[in-house]
């Protein structure tokens, strides 16, 4: 019942390799970062249309950022933009927002999603959602997505299922993989049953709180404390309080790598993590010559496989470049190759 059905959305982060569009005042969230005339936090709200009524969406974000929130995503409960007071990774973020949701619907069935990722297929999106909430409002389980690969990539953990064959599109977990190397990301997908590791994940509120408690204490212990002040005047200043004292600690770390009830959907919708401008231009339409354009006057001469990203009426000529990151944003104009993007944090200090 869609009454049950919550959205946790986790928007705290900077975004610093999308830098110079993406600053530590508005990061990528909060940017149209493809050219669409929404920004990526709204395309993630919208793309649960239907499947989770918006009084039930909740967004964990940093205090510095409640403003843009409001802003950008009206159609949210104020008390349903939850501040956190300092970054302290997934699993107390997600905690927080479980704690809050389990005092308000002891039966909740909890989708959570990064607030900055894209999508280009939201109809399987949405199949795949609807089936993993059902899943986990009848199993006790924790549902993680896993995007089919497409190629040997570095830049993504890994899921393990144990059959290469297997025609379930829900399977048990055997194993959690770092990013690998271009030869070990090579034979997962010789392999065949591994999946990129997509950091959507799905679980009743009874399940996750309970994997809380069993995997991570001290946090369960923290958040425990909150429930006689969740819902009231009280809370922000509980967790201004309490929520440094966290620690510092992903899902994947504190849960999803000890628990002995993962599962993982399969899924194929046009998934990137966008965590990078090269991750962008792949997914960008592109011209004859490869190149990615946003800005309604670049011209490109002599020039290949580029991602360019300008304002609007900003006149831009570039001639003879091959594989570059050209950006203007804020009044910085970055120009970098894109095998060097790893590079970004470095130019920002």
């Amino acid at each position: 019942m869609i009454q049950n059905n919550y959205l946790i959305i986790m928007a705290g982060g900077v975004g610093s390799r999308f830098w110079p569009m993406s600053t530590a005042e508005t990061p990528k969230q909060f940017l149209d970062i493809l050219g669409l005339g929404k920004t990526l936090i709204q395309q993630t709200i919208e793309r649960f249309d239907g499947i989770v009524d918006p009084k039930n969406i909740l967004v964990v974000t940093s205090k510095a950022y409640k403003a843009i929130v409001q802003e950008q995503c009206p159609e949210l409960k104020e008390e349903n933009i939850l501040l956190e007071p300092c970054m302290r990774n997934t699993a107390p973020c997600i905690a927080y927002a479980s704690y809050k949701i389990a005092k308000e619907n002891p039966n909740a069935n909890i989708v959570v999603a990064p607030s900055d990722h894209l999508i280009t297929n939201t109809n399987d999106f949405q199949s795949v959602v609807r089936n993993g909430l059902k899943f986990v409002s009848e199993n006790e389980a924790l549902l993680t997505i896993g995007i089919q690969p497409h190629r040997p990539e570095t830049g993504y953990g890994y899921i393990q299922i144990e059959d290469p064959k297997t025609t379930e599109i829900i399977n048990p977990v055997k194993a959690f993989k770092e990013k690998p190397n271009l030869e070990t990301a090579e034979s997962y997908i010789k392999a065949g049953n591994y999946f990129w590791n997509s950091g959507i994940f799905f679980w009743s509120v009874k399940s996750i709180i309970t994997a809380i408690e069993t995997h991570i204490p001290e946090v369960a212990e923290i958040f425990q404390r909150g429930n006689a002040v969740y819902g009231s005047s009280k809370e922000q200043e509980f967790i201004d309080s309490e929520y440094p004292g966290c620690i510092n600690i992903s899902v994947d770390y504190g849960i999803m790598e000890k628990a002995n009830n993962i599962f993982v959907h399969s899924g194929d919708f046009g998934w990137s993590d966008l965590g990078t401008w090269g991750s962008l231009w792949e997914k960008r339409s592109k011209d004859n010559q490869g190149n990615a354009v946003v800005g309604d006057e670049v011209k490109l001469f002599d020039s290949s496989n580029c991602i360019v990203h300008m304002p609007e009426n900003k006149k831009v000529v570039i001639q003879g470049l091959e594989d570059y990151i050209v950006v203007e944003s804020k009044g910085t104009l970055l120009i970098c190759q894109k095998k060097e993007e790893q590079r970004i944090k470095e130019f920002q200090k």
